[in-house]
């Protein structure tokens, strides 16, 4: 994907971005010279494809204790998976606990870098993404990625699993919150059965549903039960905004068909619940549309719906 032309403010999501003394960005994306970006897995390799699985703990107890200030969100506008970490904090109200910045929207195979579209690394000067991961494991070769939280106490990597990070970030910074409960004890259950399907089929098989006619069916199927579900409620658990409507969202929202006018009619009740979230000003303020799709917000995208 090429790099955008313009760049969004230095506030983003409210969370002002120090910026370092001096710039320092990496050189254009060139696949010609270095190649295009590849995750290399060895079958063999015991190890997890996002490597770095540290926790964060209210009480420390897991090494890396919950604090303000101590730790930075590498993100990317482009990533679903990355826009579910940058929604907790904005939902939860961290902003000013837990700093994000953006690498560019696009890489060859040196990895994400930090380029002039949304200005450098702003707590280690890093040109690359990766600068981060060599730094915390001398000699790495695996997966670069998004989002990559980094503690600043230990100058390391935590986590780049995106699914705990983004659990930790709802649960263990309630001293500093506004209050919000994404992933409420009593509805933990209940989303991680929606994800046992949510996950697959919409998550993981809307790209592949372009090209997979079993993806697309499974696709379709899924959107028919959220359509059945979301008839006659505004969330998808327990009457409330969880977890569960950020993994779903992120997807929706850089879902292709998102603006064909068929799926829409087809699925109603899903494309309202979606635009509905859309009006909600932490789901504005970490998206950037023009990122993942054609730079027009797509027909009736930004039109608010009714409640339910």
């Amino acid at each position: 994907m090429p790099a955008q032309e313009h760049a969004p403010p230095p506030e983003q999501g409210g969370q002002a971005v120090a910026q370092t003394t001096s710039a320092s960005y990496a050189s254009p994306t060139d696949v010609a010279t270095y190649g295009a970006y590849t995750i290399n897995q060895d079958p063999a390799d015991p190890r997890p494809l996002y490597r770095f699985t540290g926790r964060l703990t209210a009480d420390g107890s897991s090494g890396y204790r919950a604090e303000p200030g101590r730790y930075h969100v590498y993100s990317g506008w482009f990533c679903p998976w990355a826009q579910r970490v940058t929604l907790q904090i904005a939902l939860n109200g961290l902003d000013d606990v837990i700093s994000v910045s953006y690498v560019d929207n696009s890489r060859d195979a040196r990895g994400w870098a930090f380029r002039e579209t949304y200005g450098p690394d702003p707590v280690n000067g890093f040109t690359l993404l990766r600068d981060a991961y060599e730094a915390t494991e001398p000699g790495f070769d695996g997966h670069v990625s998004v989002p990559t939280l980094w503690d600043r106490e230990t100058q390391r990597v935590v986590s780049n699993d995106f699914a705990t990070l983004g659990i930790d970030l709802a649960t263990q910074f309630t001293a500093w919150s506004n209050g919000a409960d994404l992933y409420p004890e009593q509805l933990r259950a209940e989303i991680a059965e929606l994800d046992s399907w949510i996950g697959p089929a919409v998550n993981r098989g809307a790209h592949r549903a372009a090209h997979d006619e079993t993806a697309r069916a499974a696709l379709l199927d899924a959107f028919a039960r959220l359509d059945r579900r979301l008839a006659d409620t505004s969330y998808l658990v327990g009457g409330q905004l969880t977890e569960a409507d950020l993994r779903l969202w992120v997807t929706l929202a850089r879902y292709p068909g998102r603006a064909n006018g068929q799926e829409q009619l087809d699925h109603p009740n899903l494309w309202a619940y979606a635009r509905r979230l859309y009006q909600l000003p932490a789901f504005r303020a970490t998206t950037d549309v023009t990122t993942f799709a054609d730079p027009t917000v797509p027909p009736g995208w930004d039109t608010p719906t009714a409640t339910g």
